[in-house]
C-alpha cells in the first residue's frame, strides 16, 4: 500500500443529496502512479463544486497501479470514482480517449495523475462557461509548487480572454490539466501520439473555428518542472521533433498557412534552446521545482 500525507486527510463530504454538483467527468490517466493518485483524486474532491464522476484509466501499468487505483476509488462514494484499465500500454492519448469515450458528462475535464487541482478550479470554470456557453474549450494558469504548499490565492474579478482562431506563437496557452471542454466536440487525442498529443488536440479545436476561453488565475499546480523533468515530457529532443510533426501534420490539414508554420518553427527553436537552458540552470542549482521562468515556457 502506497500511502501519502493527503491519504490520511478526512475525506470531504460527498452527499450528492445535499452538495450541488458540475456536469463534468473528469479524465485521468494512469500509468504506474501508485504514489501520486491518492492526492490527485483528493484535489478532486476537494472541488468547492465537485465534478460528477472521475475516471482513472489504468494504462497496463502492470506495477500494481490498478489495484491501488481501486483502493483510491473504494475511498468515496460508490461509483463517483470509476476505473477502467487497458489491455496494453498505448500511451496518455489512448487512456484518455477511453474515458472521453466512457464519460457521461456534457463537459470533459483532464487531470495527470502527478498534478493537483486548487479548490476553486471546477467552480469559477463553470460560473465561466455558464455566462459564455458557446465556449467550446476553457483553460486557465498553471504554477509548478510543492505538493505540500498552500493553493494560491484567486483574484477577482476573472477576465476571461477569448483567443483568436489562430495557432498561438508563443507558448501553449491550453495546459493539459486546466482544459474543460465540450464531450461532444468532433475531435480526439492521436492515439499515434506519445508526445505532443495535448498541442495537437488543442490546436485542431482553436483551428477549426470553436471558441476558445482562457482565464488568468492559476487553478491547478505541476509538482514537477513540466519540461525536462522525466517522463515523457523529460525527452526534450523528442518534444521539439513532436512539435515540429504537429505543426506539419496541421499545414497538411490546411489549418495553418506555411507563412504561419515556419515562424512557429523558428520561434520552437528560441523555445526549446531557453528550455535547454532553464534545465541545465535548474540542475546545476539543485532545485527540484522550477522558477517562475519555467512555468511561463
Amino acid at each position: 500500500m502506497h500511502a501519502t500525507i493527503a491519504d490520511s486527510l478526512p475525506l470531504p463530504a460527498m452527499d450528492a443529496d445535499t452538495r450541488r454538483v458540475a456536469p463534468v467527468s473528469v479524465v485521468v490517466p494512469c500509468y504506474r502512479c501508485a504514489d501520486t493518485i491518492g492526492p490527485a483524486v483528493a484535489s478532486v474532491a476537494a472541488q468547492r463544486l465537485p465534478p460528477a464522476e472521475v475516471l482513472l484509466v489504468d494504462d497496463c501499468s502492470g506495477d500494481g497501479t490498478l489495484e491501488r487505483l481501486r483502493e483510491v476509488a473504494a475511498g468515496y462514494p460508490a461509483g463517483w470514482v470509476k476505473v477502467h484499465a487497458l489491455p496494453r500500454n498505448g500511451g496518455p492519448s489512448g487512456a484518455r480517449n477511453l474515458g472521453w469515450e466512457r464519460a457521461t458528462q456534457p463537459y470533459i475535464a483532464f487531470l495527470d495523475a502527478d498534478d493537483t487541482w486548487h479548490p476553486e478550479k471546477l467552480a469559477i470554470q463553470m460560473d465561466v462557461l455558464a455566462a459564455d456557453p458557446a465556449i467550446a474549450l476553457l483553460a486557465h494558469s498553471m504554477n509548478v509548487q510543492p505538493r505540500t504548499a498552500p493553493a494560491p490565492p484567486v483574484r477577482r474579478p476573472i477576465a476571461v480572454r477569448v483567443l483568436p482562431n489562430r495557432l498561438p506563437l508563443l507558448g501553449s496557452p491550453f495546459p493539459t490539466a486546466s482544459m474543460v471542454l465540450r464531450r461532444d466536440l468532433p475531435f480526439r487525442f492521436d492515439e499515434r501520439r506519445r508526445r505532443a498529443e495535448d498541442f495537437m488536440l488543442w490546436a485542431q479545436i482553436l483551428l477549426s473555428g470553436y471558441r476558445c476561453a482562457r482565464i488568468e488565475p492559476v487553478l491547478a499546480s505541476w509538482h514537477k518542472p513540466p519540461f525536462g523533468a522525466g517522463g515523457l515530457s523529460g525527452d526534450m529532443d523528442a518534444m521539439y521533433a513532436a512539435a515540429i510533426d504537429v505543426r506539419r501534420t496541421l499545414h497538411a490539414q490546411g489549418l495553418i498557412g506555411g507563412a504561419r508554420m515556419h515562424v512557429a518553427a523558428v520561434l520552437g527553436v528560441a523555445r526549446y534552446a531557453r528550455r535547454r537552458v532553464l534545465t541545465y540552470a535548474r540542475r546545476f542549482a539543485g532545485h527540484p521545482h522550477a522558477t517562475r521562468a519555467d512555468q511561463a515556457s
